[in-house]
């Protein structure tokens, strides 16, 4: 080993890596950010607010994302709810992005489900406690195949819905984001340095609810396809 080769006193943590589709390459994932009541009608139905109030954003963990098919029911909790969402992964960054550019640094897009510890996020709220035990945890953000922009475009509208069993539970337009893309990039970029590798979970439409074991959940987003995970 010369001198110049790192020595690491444990293996370096394996990189998440998500497909691509049409292709056998991978888009390796360096941060997870995720935006909160970015639908009017979800924000109601949070007890919020529905007006255009500032941004704000939570994040999970890259080895959070799977691709797994199942997703396993997590400890600690009794109430897990299911949040349809389209993720955002980026090529590129920077810091204080104009939104005019914003759109420059986005590689591609794909079908994601946010999955929370409703109960635990409840207490956190009630305490003033930070969400991640809620959002956090292994397996909360299955994700499809990534769609890239340079062969789709970027998508602005399109029905986004969820069903559990075959029982539509989600059903909007991503037309009614009230921070679009570009805004969440730019908004993200004033307080970190964005750059590429990393995802953007651009928030859920009202209709969110619980799962419980043996169910099914699909989500489709118009022109990424659909993502159909089990609970297991």
């Amino acid at each position: 080993m010369s001198a110049s080769t790192p020595h690491y006193v444990i293996d370096l943590p394996p990189v998440t890596g998500l497909p691509v589709a049409g292709t056998e390459a991978l888009f390796p994932v360096r941060r997870v950010y995720c935006i909160g009541r970015n639908y009017a009608a979800h924000a109601i139905e949070m007890g919020h607010d529905p007006d255009r109030e500032d941004p704000f954003f939570f994040q999970k963990n890259p080895d959070n994302l799977t691709t797994a098919d199942t997703f396993p029911y997590p400890p600690k909790t009794e109430d897990v709810h299911h949040e349809a969402e389209v993720a955002v992964m980026l090529k590129s960054g920077g810091t204080n992005i104009p939104v005019e550019q914003a759109l420059d640094h986005v590689f591609g897009y794909a079908v994601a489900l946010d999955m929370t510890r409703r109960d635990l996020q409840a207490l956190q709220k009630k305490l003033g406690r930070p969400w991640e035990i809620s959002k956090a945890f292994e397996g909360s953000a299955p994700v499809g195949p990534i769609h890239p922009a340079s062969a789709i475009g970027h998508p602005t509208e399109g029905r986004i819905t969820l069903t559990v069993n075959d029982a539509l539970r989600q059903d909007a337009d991503l037309n009614q984001m009230i921070w679009k893309v570009p805004e969440q990039i730019a908004c993200l970029s004033e307080y970190y340095e964005l750059a590429a590798g990393d995802v953007i979970l651009s928030g859920t439409p009202a209709g969110v609810g619980p799962v419980q074991r043996g169910d099914v959940v699909e989500v489709t987003v118009d022109g990424l396809g659909a993502l159909r995970v089990a609970v297991v």
